[in-house]
């Protein structure tokens, strides 16, 4: 069953190291996302579930599997929890910056394993993966990243697009409100055509969370870079 559920972006801008000289424009951000990993540990969990964008099509990665922030220019690793051994398989991107958090927080308040999740996943089958990782052990809490849409200013990832600022609008709303059916509700193409990243972990959060009655409180929404970044946690 899921306990808890911490929401976090993605950006590998996230690590100071990453970031440099830009770090501390998303201070309050890491600051947000550290204070909704607490709110996993306090659930106490038996299992931490992290979920992330995947483009290599998703994929498991047990604990200790190691995110590299190498191609971004920066000599950075950080392992997934803590483990004698690093398994061979390397974590995307998105689940990089979650194993980073993690690693801020010194996590060992429960065993830990990643999922990637492919961005295209359709809804039935993100509803039908939260149902079944919340089911896999008593008391199950996720970290949950994603990225809302890149398309909000000219200077955007994706350029501007009008349709933007509603679609993050709802979205921040209903991670506030842990409103499950607001999140499966998200349409695949409009969340496509915006590059927003979150859409389909989002959507597997909403099938774990289906009867367990949770409820949300938004700690965080920006946009510094045309893309919008949203932090809350349910418990």
């Amino acid at each position: 069953m899921l306990v808890a559920a911490a929401l976090c972006p993605c950006p590998p801008l996230l690590v100071p190291e990453v970031a440099a000289g830009a770090a501390p424009e998303l201070d309050a951000l890491r600051a947000a996302c550290l204070d909704a990993i607490g709110v996993l540990a306090a659930a106490r969990p038996d299992r931490l579930v992290v979920l992330g964008p995947d483009e290599a099509g998703g994929g498991t990665y047990p604990q200790g599997a190691i995110g590299s922030f190498r191609g971004f220019g920066v000599d950075l690793e950080v392992p997934l929890g803590a483990a004698e051994t690093a398994p061979d398989r390397e974590l995307p991107t998105s689940l990089s910056v979650g194993a980073w958090l993690l690693s801020r927080t010194d996590w060992d308040d429960a065993p830990v394993e990643a999922l990637g999740v492919a961005r295209s996943l359709p809804r039935d089958r993100c509803l039908a993966m939260g149902q079944e990782i919340a089911a896999a052990a008593p008391r199950v809490a996720l970290l949950v990243m994603g990225d809302g849409s890149a398309c909000r200013t000219v200077k955007a990832p994706g350029y501007f697009d009008e349709r933007a600022e509603a679609f993050d609008a709802e979205v921040a709303r209903a991670l506030g409100d842990a409103d499950t059916d607001a999140l499966a509700a998200l349409g695949e193409e409009p969340a496509a055509g915006l590059q927003a990243s979150g859409r389909a972990c989002w959507q597997v959060l909403a099938g774990a969370a289906q009867g367990a009655g949770l409820s949300g409180r938004l700690l965080r929404e920006e946009a510094p870079y045309g893309v919008g970044y949203f932090v809350a946690a349910w418990s």
